[in-house]
């Protein structure tokens, strides 16, 4: 088992969360990972992660799979204009790399917001450590275990 999902597990039963990492199969779009797990996209929760362009800091948008994050709205939350961040900031933040980004487990703390949208369903799924691992949960539970603020910002 890699470090990455190691830690994810470890977040996940520290946080008191009954759930199993599964082996998927390689998910590029989360309409892929929609696909290998039977649920809808938006039952995806795709972590996406902007560079704070005066602060230099990562930080997360847990997205539904089928909404995309609005700029500007995005922007105003943060505090500041948002930027791509590139892989080296989301590996030295998160401990992740791209396409395994989980919303739990990460090595040093972030500032996360959550899309109301995953909060219409019983289950959502999200990455697991690496691009080929999914865990299914309580969407209910995400702004517990990830300090994740519930507000709009998709367009």
């Amino acid at each position: 088992m890699s470090k990455s999902l190691k830690r994810v597990a470890r977040a996940l039963q520290d946080a008191g969360i009954a759930t199993e990492l599964e082996e998927v199969g390689e998910a590029r779009t989360a309409q892929q990972a929609a696909d290998l797990v039977g649920c809808e996209i938006d039952q995806i929760a795709k972590s996406i992660i902007f560079r704070g362009e005066t602060s230099g800091e990562a930080i997360l948008f847990i997205t539904a799979g089928g909404n995309r994050v609005d700029d500007a709205k995005a922007s105003d939350l943060a505090g500041e204009a948002l930027g791509k961040a590139d892989a080296a900031l989301i590996r030295a933040q998160t401990g992740f790399a791209i396409g395994g980004v989980s919303p739990v487990g990460h090595l040093n703390p972030i500032r996360a917001f959550l899309d109301p949208r995953l909060l219409d369903f019983p289950r959502i799924w999200a990455a697991g450590g690496t691009p080929r691992h999914l865990f299914g949960m309580d969407p209910t539970e995400l702004p517990r275990i990830t300090g994740a603020q519930a507000v709009d910002f998709t367009g």
